[in-house]
């Protein structure tokens, strides 16, 4: 019953994580191409975001406790 009440809150973490990070790589792409240096100053903050929504906690009840206690 644990694994199945965490298994949305998983896939949400990861596809929105992704998504960002798809964005980013985009906005990195097209500062390559068409805007130099804007495209890598809005790139930034989305990599950044999609980064720390990758690391994020899930609540205690999904979460593994290693703790040798």
């Amino acid at each position: 019953m644990k694994t199945a009440h965490c298994v949305p809150q998983r896939i949400s973490k990861y596809l929105l994580s992704s998504l960002f990070a798809v964005a980013a790589l985009g906005l990195i792409i097209i500062g390559i191409t068409l805007l130099p240096f804007l495209g890598f100053i809005l790139a930034m903050p989305v990599l950044a975001l999609a980064i720390y929504i990758f690391q994020t906690r899930l609540n205690d009840q999904c979460e593994i406790d290693f703790d040798a206690h």
